[in-house]
């Protein structure tokens, strides 16, 4: 039983990474189809409420599954000692426990970003802010890769 549901868990974890990939590339897509005029590195665009709400969702995803990862896979903080100290897949698991937090704060921010240049009461001029959208969207699958992993080190470490 207890194989049956990490297996699904591994899925809905991957499941809600990936759709919240594609959320995020679809925004790119949606944004890049309002009318904008590009000069060097200035760029002026109207919003795209389509790219927002798409954005808005990936990043919601994102969260959601990365919260799961933590709660299934048991979130555990120890000090420099027991890390060297423990068992070899035990670290893994650490170190997997940190790319995913370093991949969920990236993306977020990707994320985040991509969607404050979409929201409807800003039409302006500014630096360009090309593929902040499409660059969060590929980090939250990298990020459903470091979280299966790191849920399957876990599960491994702790038998």
């Amino acid at each position: 039983m207890a194989k049956i549901f990490g297996i699904f868990a591994c899925f809905l974890i991957v499941a809600l990474d990936v759709t919240a990939g594609i959320l995020g590339i679809k925004a790119e897509a949606a944004q890049n189809q309002q009318k904008h005029l590009r000069v060097f590195i200035f760029e002026c665009k109207e919003p795209s409420h389509d790219a927002f709400l798409l954005g808005l969702a990936a990043a919601s995803l994102l969260a959601i599954a990365h919260i799961l990862a933590n709660l299934l896979g048991g979130c555990s903080i120890c000090t420099t000692d027991d890390v060297q100290k423990a068992s070899p897949s035990r670290q893994i698991s650490l170190a997997c426990l940190l790319f995913t937090w370093i991949i969920l704060a990236v993306a977020l921010s990707m994320l985040v970003i991509g969607i404050m240049s979409n929201r409807k009461s800003r039409a302006s001029c500014g630096f360009t802010h090309h593929h902040f959208l499409s660059i969060g969207g590929i980090l939250c699958m990298v990020h459903g890769l470091f979280s299966v992993a790191y849920y399957v080190t876990t599960t491994a470490a702790n038998p």
